[in-house]
C-alpha cells in the first residue's frame, strides 16, 4: 500500500500519518507510518515523481520516487522503475558498506508491484553539478577520480549507465554520488535513443550497435568539460578549445571521440589521475560464488553427452491411432461417427457423401468433430477432427504442484503463440477447432491480460491425473502440420492408474514448472510464502518426482525432451541471474549457446540455494533446458494485476521443445541443444581414464535521461 499525498511538508504539524509498507534491499518487509512533502516531477521528460518523506517509526528521513497511478498503468513506466530499482538493488548488495557504496544512491526500500509503485531513499548528498556554474582544476581530477569509480564499478556488474548528465551528478566538495539509475542498462544490449545532447554517446543517440561502458565516459568528459568551462561541448567531436584546458586536455581528449572504439575504458581514465584505482576496486568486489555450480552443470552435461541414446522415438500408441485428450484412451478416425454444431450449437450428425467439391469438404471437417466412445464410461465428449487427421499429436504436458502457476504460464505460452511469437522461426498455427480456441482466448487470456488474476485450476477427480487445456497445428518450416496438445498433470495422482503410466508413455514433452516460493529460502520470498501460507521444500516438488519414478530409463536416463521453468520469475526479478535473464527481450532464434547459458545459470541457482531435489528433472532426463520466465510479469495486488499481466519470456521454453523434436532446425542438430556439443578435448570413456574440458534484463524503453534532483 502506498502512502496518500499530503500538501503539507513532513514535520509535527502536518496530518496524521499514512502507512507504508515496502521491501527493504535485504528483502524483508517493514511497515512504517510515513508523511511525506510537497511533489515535484523529477524530470519533465520522465514520468518518475519525487517528494520528501520521513519514516516516522523511527524519525528516518528520505526522498520518495514513485509513478502516479496514471502513469504506473503505462508498462514503459513500470519498466523504468524496475529498472532503477534493480540497479539499486544490486548495488547494494555487491557494494554493501564499502566506501564505494556512497558513490551511489543508498535504497531504503521499494514496493513495485501496487497501483502506485515507489522507491524510497536516502537525501542525496551534495547539489547537482548543473547548479555549479565552473570547477577549480583541483577539483576537476577529484571529480574525475570519483566519477571513474562508478563507472568501473558499474562495468564489473556488467552495467552502463547511459544517462549521465549535470542533473545526475551530485557533487559535495569532496565525493560524486551519481544518480540516474533508470538509465542503466546491460553491457551488450542494442542501443536505443536516450539522453540529451551533447551528453549522450553519438551512438547512444542514434541507437546504433550494442552498448559498452565507453558510452559513459563520452558522457563523463561532456560534465567535465561544461564543469570547466561554463558551458556546452559539441554533439558529436571534441571540443575546439580542449587544449586550453591542460588537465582536462591531458586526462580526456580521447574520450571525446566520436565512435566507442577511439575512447578510452572508465579503467583506462581512472589509472591516469589514480594509478591502481581500477585494481583496488575489482579486489573489492566479493568474488563470483557460482563458479563451483557451473563445473557441476558441465560435469552433468558430460555425462549425459556419454549415455546412449534413444534408438527411435519413443510411442505409446499404434500407427494410426491418437490419445484422447479427454479420457485418455486411444482412437482413431472414424467418419461414421462425426457431428457438426447446429445454429443452437448442439451437435448433429455429419453425413459426408453429398458433399463432393473437395474444397468444402475440407472446410467442413475442419469444423467437425467426432464423438469419443473409447471409454463408454466416460462422459460424452467429441474430438476435433483435425485432432485425428494429422498423425500422432505432440502431446505437452505441464508438471507441478498447484500452486506452481501453471495454469497462468501454460496461458501465456498459447497467447504468445497466437500473437505471432512462432513466426521469427518459420512456424505458423491454425486452431484444431476454432470455437474451443475462442472460447479459452475469451476465458482464459482474456481477462489475464486485463490484470484479471485466473482461477485456480478445479481439482483433480480420484481418478483424473491429467487434464486437457488446449491444442493447436503447428506448421513448420517444410510444410509439415503436427497437433500439439497441452495438458496439466496433477502428478501426485499419477500413482493410481494403469491409464496415467499409459498416457506417461505416450506424452512427447514435459515442462516441469518450479515455484521459487517453495524452492528457495531466500528473504525475499518471506513475504509471498506468508501471503500464500506455505514453507520452503527441501525435498522438491512431490509431483516432479511421482511423475520421473513412473518413466523408463534408457541408458540411466528418462529419454522424454523436456524444460523446466522456474516460474513467477518476478519475484526474483533483483536476484542474479534472474535480473540478467527476465529483461532480455523476446528470443527471435534459438541460440544453443544462449540457451546452455541460462540453463547453466539457473542450475547454478537452484543447486546453490534450493538443493539437488529441486534439480531431479535436469538430473534425471538426458535432454533438459532450464529457463526462467514469468506469466505476470509481478504479482497482485487486490486481486489484480495493476499493470495488466505483462509476460516474460514465456515462449522460450516451448520453443527449446520444438526445437529439440525437430520443429525448429538447429545447426548443431538437436542433441545440442539441451546436451551440448563435445569440446574438442574430451573424450568418451570406453574404458581407462577419462578426459574432459570443464571450461566454459522488457528491455529498457525509449525516452531521455534522468534530470535534477531538487
Amino acid at each position: 500500500m502506498t502512502s496518500t499525498t499530503h500538501s503539507r511538508p513532513p514535520g509535527p504539524g502536518g496530518p496524521p500519518p499514512d502507512k507504508l509498507a515496502f521491501t527493504v534491499p535485504s528483502g524483508r518487509r517493514r511497515v512504517t507510518p510515513v508523511r511525506v512533502g510537497r511533489e515535484v516531477r523529477r524530470d519533465r521528460l520522465l514520468p518518475q515523481l519525487l517528494r520528501k518523506a520521513v519514516l516516522d517509526d523511527v524519525g528516518q528521513q528520505c526522498v520518495q520516487v514513485r509513478l502516479s497511478p496514471r502513469d504506473a498503468a503505462n508498462p514503459a513506466a513500470r519498466a523504468l522503475l524496475d529498472t532503477e530499482a534493480g540497479t539499486a538493488v544490486q548495488l547494494n548488495q555487491a557494494l554493501g558498506d564499502t566506501e564505494y557504496a556512497a558513490l551511489f544512491p543508498r535504497l531504503i526500500g521499494h514496493e513495485l508491484d501496487t497501483a502506485e509503485p515507489f522507491l524510497l531513499y536516502d537525501p542525496p548528498r551534495g547539489t547537482p553539478v548543473s547548479r555549479i556554474h565552473v570547477m577549480g582544476a583541483a577539483d576537476q581530477e577529484v571529480f574525475t577520480r570519483e566519477l571513474m569509480l562508478a563507472l568501473c564499478l558499474l562495468e564489473g556488474q556488467g552495467l552502463v549507465v547511459r544517462g549521465i548528465s549535470p542533473g545526475t551528478v551530485l557533487w559535495d566538495g569532496a565525493r560524486v554520488q551519481l544518480w540516474g539509475l533508470e538509465s542503466v542498462t546491460r553491457i551488450g544490449r542494442p542501443r536505443r535513443p536516450w539522453g540529451r545532447s551533447p551528453y549522450c554517446s553519438p551512438e547512444q543517440r542514434g541507437g546504433a550497435g550494442l552498448a559498452e561502458p565507453r558510452d559513459a565516459v563520452w558522457s563523463a568528459a561532456q560534465v567535465l568539460y561544461r564543469l570547466a568551462t561554463g558551458r556546452s561541448g559539441p554533439a558529436d567531436r571534441p571540443p575546439a578549445d580542449l587544449g586550453e584546458h591542460r588537465k582536462l586536455d591531458q586526462t580526456l581528449r580521447d574520450a571525446f571521440a566520436p565512435t566507442a572504439a577511439g575512447r578510452p575504458t572508465p579503467a583506462q581514465v581512472l589509472d591516469l589521475v589514480a594509478p591502481g584505482a581500477a585494481r583496488r576496486v575489482r579486489l573489492a568486489v566479493p568474488a563470483d560464488e557460482t563458479r563451483p555450480h557451473h563445473e557441476a552443470f558441465e560435469e552433468a552435461l558430460r555425462l549425459k553427452r556419454q549415455a546412449p541414446a534413444a534408438a527411435e522415438p519413443r510411442s505409446g500408441q499404434p500407427v494410426g491411432e491418437v490419445l484422447c485428450p479427454y479420457c485418455l484412451e486411444t482412437i482413431r478416425l472414424d467418419l461414421t461417427k462425426l457431428f457438426v454444431t447446429d445454429s443452437r450449437m448442439q451437435y448433429k450428425p455429419l453425413d459426408l457423401k453429398g458433399i463432393n467439391n473437395p474444397a468444402r469438404r475440407t472446410d467442413v471437417m475442419r469444423g467437425a468433430v467426432q464423438k469419443c466412445t473409447a471409454d463408454p464410461e466416460f462422459a460424452a465428449h467429441y474430438i476435433p477432427v483435425p485432432y485425428l487427421t494429422y498423425g500422432r499429436p505432440l502431446t505437452v504436458a505441464m508438471v507441478g504442484q498447484s500452486s506452481t502457476g501453471k495454469s497462468h504460464l501454460l496461458t501465456q505460452m498459447i497467447a504468445a503463440i497466437t500473437d505471432g511469437g512462432l513466426e521469427p522461426f518459420g512456424l505458423k498455427w491454425q486452431s484444431v477447432n476454432p470455437e474451443q480456441h475462442a472460447r479459452f482466448v475469451r476465458d482464459r487470456v482474456q481477462p489475464l491480460r486485463n490484470g484479471e488474476v485466473l482461477d485456480h485450476t478445479p481439482g483433480l477427480g480420484m481418478d483424473d491425473f491429467a487434464r486437457f487445456v488446449e491444442s493447436l497445428l503447428i506448421t513448420d518450416p517444410r510444410g509439415q502440420v503436427r497437433p500439439v496438445a497441452f495438458f496439466d498433470l496433477g502428478g501426485e495422482d499419477l500413482v493410481r492408474t494403469d491409464a496415467a503410466l499409459r498416457f506417461l508413455l505416450g506424452v512427447d514433452a514435459l515442462v516441469f514448472v518450479v515455484d521459487p516460493a517453495l524452492a528457495l529460502p531466500l528473504p525475499q520470498l518471506d513475504h509471498a510464502r506468508e501471503r500464500w501460507g506455505v514453507e520452503v521444500n527441501r525435498d522438491g516438488d512431490l509431483a516432479f518426482g511421482t511423475v520421473l519414478d513412473r518413466l523408463p530409463k534408457n541408458g540411466g536416463y528418462v529419454d522424454v525432451p523436456s524444460a523446466m521453468v522456474l516460474g513467477k520469475a518476478d519475484l526474483l526479478r533483483f536476484q542474479p541471474p534472474v535480473d540478467r535473464w527476465l529483461t532480455r527481450p523476446p528470443a527471435t532464434s534459438v541460440d544453443p549457446a544462449l540457451v546452455r547459458e541460462e540453463s547453466r545459470d539457473l542450475y547454478g541457482l537452484l543447486r546453490r540455494h534450493a538443493g539437488q531435489a529441486w534439480l531431479r528433472p535436469f538430473d534425471a532426463l538426458r535432454r533438459c533446458t532450464l529457463h526462467i520466465a514469468s506469466a505476470t510479469g509481478g504479482q497482485e495486488d487486490q486481486g489484480r494485476y495493476p499493470a495488466g499481466a505483462g509476460p516474460r519470456r514465456v515462449l522460450e521454453p516451448l520453443l527449446s521443445l520444438f526445437a529439440m523434436h525437430g520443429l525448429i532446425q538447429l545447426p548443431g542438430g538437436a542433441e545440442a541443444l539441451a546436451v551440448g556439443e563435445a569440446p574438442a578435448l574430451e573424450a568418451v570413456p570406453r574404458g581407462g581414464d577419462e578426459k574432459f574440458d570443464r571450461s566454459d534484463g522488457p528491455e529498457e524503453p525509449e525516452g531521455s535521461e534522468g534530470g535534477e534532483l531538487r
